[in-house]
């Protein structure tokens, strides 16, 4: 079971002020959930976060969708904050690239050709039961979103897709990167299938 924790607890977990940690978490600097007008963290995020923020390490997100367009979109949306984003149309390829790769979230359409979305999402919780992983569809209503609820918790984001949305997940997810001034601009890889 994940541990929640409140902004009190997590103000004590990382030596900070309350009214510190709930204006960093307020701008998105510190990766959260809300739960009715309470912050709330979980304590593995928070501790994978606090490692990024110790090694410098970009946050790595993955973007499974058979449209080639929407991959584009979220490299186009978060490259320019830091994030670095790998891009793949199929099920199969994204799951040879989770095996090799530390993946920090997931964006996952759920229908796809070959291995939907539903499959796909089963086989990563079976490799990494705590990666945050974020369904993309539009058909939220559909037969096989009700398929994956039964498997986990997630996020969901109804195409269409907005940049301010997509940012905002992210943020709320894993936190935010002030990118340094000496640093490289953020790797883009694309892995779409031909």
């Amino acid at each position: 079971m994940t541990e929640l924790l409140t902004v009190r607890e997590l103000a004590q977990y990382l030596k900070l002020n309350p009214a510190t940690v709930t204006r960093k978490t307020a701008r998105g600097e510190i990766p959260a959930i809300k739960i009715g007008r309470q912050f709330r963290f979980h304590k593995e995020q928070i501790d994978k976060w606090l490692s990024q923020q110790a090694l410098g390490r970009s946050i790595h997100i993955l973007v499974i969708d058979d449209e080639p367009i929407i991959g584009q979109f979220f490299k186009d949306s978060l490259s320019k904050k830091g994030y670095q984003v790998t891009a793949t149309t199929s099920g199969t390829e994204a799951l040879e690239l989770f095996a090799t790769n530390r993946f920090d979230l997931i964006f996952l359409d759920l229908v796809m050709p070959g291995l939907d979305g539903c499959e796909l999402f089963q086989c990563i919780r079976k490799l990494d039961e705590h990666v945050p992983i974020t369904i993309i569809t539009g058909y939220p209503d559909g037969e096989l979103l009700t398929r994956v609820m039964e498997q986990g918790p997630f996020l969901v984001l109804k195409k269409p897709l907005n940049t301010n949305n997509i940012r905002k997940t992210v943020r709320s997810l894993v936190g935010s990167i002030e990118p340094a001034a000496d640093k490289q601009q953020a790797k883009i890889t694309n892995h779409d299938e031909k």
